[in-house]
């Protein structure tokens, strides 16, 4: 009996490169738990950067297909003529709005990005 207290001593022994890698593992799992619980991330990172354009196309998209699914459904029966026309006729007046909007950014963005232009003559260029 004797003989296994002795080895089970030995075993606990720690020796300083041990200690080294311990030291080095506990350092990791408390960075590791301060980050996870402690450093929260701006809302920013996590939305999408999205243009004004790129929203207005997305709508733009989502109405066309708002409009080619009440196609389907009034010609499988689920709506009657004058409820189609009338859910066609709003969706198109926001169609109509959307590409107003998308008109307008795309011209602005036109205007800032073409500066001035040399004039022209019969001989070329100035």
């Amino acid at each position: 009996m004797a003989g296994v207290f002795i080895n089970l001593a030995a075993a606990v022994v720690i020796t300083s490169a041990d200690g080294a890698v311990l030291g080095a593992c506990l350092a990791l799992a408390a960075a590791t738990l301060l980050f996870i619980f402690y450093i929260q991330p701006d809302a920013s990172d996590l939305a999408p950067h999205r243009s004004k354009l790129d929203q207005l196309m997305e709508r733009r998209d989502t109405i066309y297909d708002n409009l080619r699914d009440l196609r389907f459904e009034f010609r499988s029966g689920k709506y009657s003529e004058g409820d189609f026309d009338a859910m066609k006729t709003s969706l198109e007046n926001e169609a109509a709005l959307v590409l107003t909007e998308i008109d307008q950014v795309t011209e602005s963005q036109v205007r800032r990005a073409r500066g001035v232009r040399p004039v022209e003559t019969e001989r070329g260029p100035r």
